[in-house]
């Protein structure tokens, strides 16, 4: 399990190691919370990107006490990896939202429609 600070690092890491062009109009960058997220559904939400209206600012959040809720029983290197695949979940949304694509949105809607029809 890493902790709060430890996941700050990993996530600081994986940002610096990804071209800065991803983070075109990024304006609010990404930010690591202590929140347990959880959707209407009743679903735990793990990173959201965000459009904040009339351009003030597109931001992503990724939300530690989910993860840890989740996915705190792995070893450091799978919690990385975890937490790598949010980052790049949420960063491909902020791609598609400047190219006008919906195509993971629509996925994602799919997806939960999916989990809460099993």
């Amino acid at each position: 399990m890493l902790t709060f600070e430890e996941t700050q690092e990993a996530l600081n890491q994986l940002i610096d190691a990804l071209p800065p062009g991803i983070f075109r109009e990024l304006n609010c960058g990404v930010a690591l919370t202590p929140d347990t997220m959880y959707d209407e559904n009743g679903l735990m939400i793990l990173g959201q990107y965000h459009v904040q209206p009339h351009g003030l600012g597109r931001y992503v959040t990724i939300n530690y006490g989910s993860l840890q809720t989740i996915h705190g029983h792995l070893n450091p290197e799978n919690f990385r990896e975890k937490l790598k695949g949010v980052l790049y979940h949420e960063l491909t949304h902020h791609i598609e939202h400047l190219a006008g694509d919906r195509s993971l949105e629509i996925k994602d809607a799919v997806d939960i429609r999916k989990m809460l029809s099993s």
